[in-house]
């Protein structure tokens, strides 16, 4: 690893500084091994849910990751759980600075950056005219808008590392989501912000080419016993079942049957599942710009 000191020595240092530690750096990775042996990743939304066992998986191949959340002591005690090539840290991606910092640190703990896996989302359920303004553009800020900032600035690490060393290799990576690939009922902020998200991995996927940087999406199926589903008081399946989604359902356990029988493999997405083509978005060096579903067969592409 790559030692900086504590926390707090990290507060001042600019984008700048990070990006001549990166190319400093660029050939002085974590002596690791598995399919992301030596990489540096950050992990957005990663202290729970599809973040938390994704960058679980990541370690587990070799990977040094950073778990970035709003909830700063979940994101630590993740990475505790994980060992020593994990670190916890508050993020805000609906905010520039924040990000920015975060990309920071990420450079200052473990001297580079070589996956920004943009997983942190929210989700609002609701029908057109239930969803208000105000919670319109605070799902788009976190799952549009926080993509962009994630692209922006580990894009400026991953130049640096790749005008040091141009056979140096990086990947940006959205979580985005089935949602990003048909429309869905009551759910139109999430899935516009989703498809949205397709537009923005293509077109950096274009930018980006000449440094080496690959820009992919995966799109999941459903979790359902991940916290986005199952939560007794916020879930999806409590949120679908007010918004009425599914119709004729009265309960809980009938909204997620109803989902359980969309899907031909007949169970939901698991982290592991979304972690394999994490795996293959980084191996695969003649790829870029594409939408990848992990959905049990819900969607097939055209």
């Amino acid at each position: 690893l790559f030692p900086m000191g504590h926390y707090s020595d990290f507060q001042d240092l600019t984008l700048q500084d990070a990006i001549k530690i990166a190319k400093e750096n660029v050939r002085n990775r974590p002596k690791t091994s598995g399919r992301l042996a030596g990489k540096i990743a950050i992990v957005t939304g990663g202290a729970q849910g599809f973040g938390f066992g994704i960058a679980k998986e990541m370690v587990r191949e070799g990977a040094t990751v950073v778990l970035a959340d709003l909830n700063e002591e979940l994101a630590k005690a993740g990475a505790a759980q994980l060992g020593d090539r994990a670190a916890g840290i508050k993020a805000d991606v609906s905010n520039a600075q924040s990000v920015e910092r975060m990309v920071i640190e990420t450079v200052a703990r473990f001297g580079g950056l070589d996956i920004m896996l943009s997983n942190a989302g929210v989700l609002k359920a609701g029908a057109l005219s239930e969803i208000t303004q105000e919670t319109f553009e605070f799902v788009t800020r976190v799952n549009y808008t926080g993509y962009f900032l994630c692209a922006k600035y580990a894009s400026e690490i991953m130049k640096a590392q790749y005008e040091a060393d141009n056979t140096v290799w990086s990947d940006i990576i959205q979580i985005n989501s089935k949602s990003g690939l048909e429309g869905s009922k009551a759910n139109f902020a999430y899935a516009g912000g989703k498809f949205g998200g397709i537009g923005l991995t293509q077109s950096f996927a274009l930018e980006l080419a000449p440094w080496q940087i690959k820009v992919n999406a995966i799109c999941p199926g459903n979790y359902y016993d991940g916290p986005l589903w199952s939560d007794p008081e916020n879930g999806l399946f409590v949120q679908y079942l007010r918004a009425g989604k599914v119709p004729g359902a009265k309960t809980v356990k009938d909204v997620r049957e109803y989902y359980l029988s969309k899907s031909p493999i007949r169970r939901g997405c698991y982290p592991e599942d979304v972690a394999k083509a994490v795996f293959y978005c980084v191996e695969q060096l003649y790829e870029t710009g594409q939408a990848i579903p992990v959905t049990g067969g819900q969607v097939m592409l055209n």
